[in-house]
């Protein structure tokens, strides 16, 4: 990882905050833990970090300190089945350190851009749900494209204009994603399918079937959150990113909002810290 590259490029943006994926009503998806997935992977499941051995009060014969070498990078995870169409998925289902960092909206192309710096200097592999409204992904678009091409950054499906489909006809459903899909296979020259993740987490048996019948048959959930939906402080991120950077973890953040682009540094370490490796859903699945 070029991390000295990253924190030289990654710099402050000044920024107009905008409209975040902010649940209406103030309601929010179903608990992840209902999931079957989630019966068997305890929810906060200790993890071991690396920490500095302890050295000897310095003397003028003493060695010098000893920097613990960096856990070494896990090998790609091999690849499952997909659930059957219209099942949710919350977790990743593979045995080892395996995190999926997964990115929403893009109201703010500032923010979209860090993320892509970040994935370039870094290696970190992202998974982004973009909506098409957000003028963002075009203005990157190039920068984004070459990571697209190779599999580091995967690209599921937000619909274009981030309406709840549950308040949706069949038809309005299959707009929506149809559009979003004809716009990110115009920008990355990819599809989105099968992933897609249902704004606010709203979905039911009738929008996984109608998503299912034109290629989406997978809702991607997420067992954790940045909660940046909103505007949040820094150390509030870092906690968030603490509580839920672990593994087969599905985590959910968001484009929208500056500060998480000042913290990337501490989330990377965090993630370097616990031995985690970061994957797409196409990584994990062999869709």
């Amino acid at each position: 990882m070029l991390r000295r590259t990253f924190l030289a490029t990654l710099g402050a943006a000044s920024v107009t905050a905008l409209t975040a994926c902010t649940a209406p009503d103030g309601q929010g998806p179903p608990a992840a833990q209902t999931h079957p997935f989630w019966t068997r992977v305890p929810p906060n499941t200790a993890v071991a970090t690396a920490t500095s051995p302890s050295v000897a009060a310095a003397t003028p014969s003493a060695p010098p300190p000893v920097t613990p070498a960096a856990p070494p990078t896990p090998p790609p995870p091999a690849r499952v089945t997909p659930p059957a169409a219209g099942t949710p998925v919350f977790g990743l289902p593979v045995e080892g350190p395996y995190l999926a960092w997964t990115v929403d909206d893009g109201a703010n192309s500032d923010v979209i851009g860090a993320y892509a710096r970040m994935a370039r200097d870094t290696g970190t592999r992202l998974t982004f749900f973009p909506n098409g409204q957000y003028q963002g992904w075009a203005e990157h678009a190039a920068l984004l494209r070459p990571m697209v091409e190779s599999g580091q950054i995967d690209i599921g499906n937000h619909t274009f204009s981030h309406t709840a489909l549950t308040k949706l006809s069949d038809q309005g459903i299959i707009d929506e994603l149809s559009r979003n899909d004809d716009y990110l296979n115009r920008l990355f020259g990819v599809s989105p399918k099968p992933f897609y993740r249902p704004p606010y987490g709203f979905r039911n048996q009738r929008t996984d079937a109608v998503a299912a019948s034109i290629g989406y048959s997978i809702p991607v959930m997420w067992y954790g959150s940045l909660a940046d939906s909103a505007p949040l402080d820094e150390e509030q991120l870092v906690r968030n990113a603490s509580e839920w950077f672990l593994p087969q973890h599905i985590v959910i953040g968001h484009a929208n909002y500056v500060p998480v682009t000042h913290v990337f540094p501490q989330l990377l370490d965090l993630i370097s810290q616990r031995g985690l490796r970061t994957v797409t859903l196409r990584d994990v699945y062999s869709a």
